[in-house]
């Protein structure tokens, strides 16, 4: 998260300098520009990956593969072992950039899909090697 803030702080900064360069601002909007983005930088970079710390988990255990997500209202999944149908790794363009990936499980039921966003390529494919592996030994001993 730290780094997708970084990115986004530059590209503020980038417009803001382009904007005070191509126009001429009056003094006052001239400084509070740059304030302002320095605000938004400490808040994305150094609070926001903080708070999403607190309020998005995942775990995977020997039984199920849990995740908590949500700011005001809060959704708790859980997908069993034996429900996983495929795992599923995604990585796009800015995950690719920063050497992220996202890890998708799904099952039969359109509600039962459990996303687990963002983290770092190899966590994410160690993951989803480890539940497709646990996923199809449940199966086998079910046959």
């Amino acid at each position: 998260m730290g780094r997708r803030g970084v990115l986004g702080a530059l590209v503020l900064a980038a417009v803001v300098v382009g904007l005070e360069v191509m126009l001429p601002l009056p003094t006052w909007l001239a400084v509070l520009l740059p304030v302002l983005v320095l605000v938004e930088a400490v808040v994305t970079i150094g609070f926001r990956p903080r708070l999403r710390y607190r309020v998005h988990r995942w775990e995977v255990t020997a039984e199920a593969v849990f995740t908590r997500t949500g700011w005001l209202s809060r959704t708790w999944t859980l997908v069993p072992i034996s429900r996983i149908q495929t795992v599923d790794v995604t990585r796009g363009v800015v995950q690719q950039l920063f050497g992220l990936a996202s890890v998708a499980v799904l099952t039969a039921s359109s509600q039962g899909t459990v996303r687990i966003p963002h983290l770092d390529a190899d966590i994410a494919a160690r993951v989803a090697d480890d539940l497709a592996r646990r996923a199809e030994l449940v199966r086998d001993e079910a046959t």
